[in-house]
């Protein structure tokens, strides 16, 4: 499993355009959303492309309201921002702060192994979810898990999260097969 400082990782997307003079709309996969600012220069892609990533610069960003905006160099007009509307903002992972020890990206933990205290192979870790509360692994059985259940496990260390174990591609987890 590659960890946070290999390759590029997505940050955010262009969701809209902003105003008449070449503004779009950011949405932020940071924490906070403005984090999203700092970590520059910006590489972009379209959504779902295998096309190769391209440098994209801007040249002012901002907080407005409970969003975020940006002015791509040399977009003059909502016509030149809509080209950009749908594009996925990433960054080279090197830009990432440095975690503690037993701190994980979220991206670190995805297509990870769930395994129960009593061995039972759950299947892989798809995505997470934000609940406000705590983040929720979401468990997809695969070929290997005892049953063909989708779980959603709280990450919630260590009640449900006994163990992370990047070098075995495994987490181990507190959780009944019946939950």
């Amino acid at each position: 499993m590659p960890d946070s400082s290999q390759g590029p990782i997505a940050i955010g997307r262009i969701s809209a355009v902003y105003g008449l003079k070449g503004w779009v709309k950011v949405f932020s996969f940071t924490e906070p959303k403005e984090q999203i600012f700092t970590y520059q220069p910006w590489l972009i892609k379209k959504a779902d492309s295998r096309a190769p990533l391209q440098s994209f610069e801007v040249v002012s960003v901002k907080v407005h309201g409970k969003g975020l905006i940006a002015l791509p160099v040399d977009c003059q007009d909502r016509d030149q921002a809509l080209l950009y509307v749908g594009y996925e903002i990433w960054t080279a992972s090197e830009q990432l702060p440095s975690l503690e020890a037993g701190e994980f990206y979220w991206r670190q933990l995805e297509g990870l192994k769930v395994i129960n205290e009593a061995g039972q192979y759950f299947g892989k870790v798809d995505h997470l979810l934000e609940t406000g509360a705590n983040d929720v692994l979401v468990v997809k059985a695969d070929k290997g898990s005892i049953d063909d259940r989708e779980r959603l496990i709280p990450y919630v260390e260590p009640q449900y999260i006994r163990e992370v174990d990047l070098q075995q591609g495994t987490i181990f987890v507190n959780w009944d097969a019946q939950y």
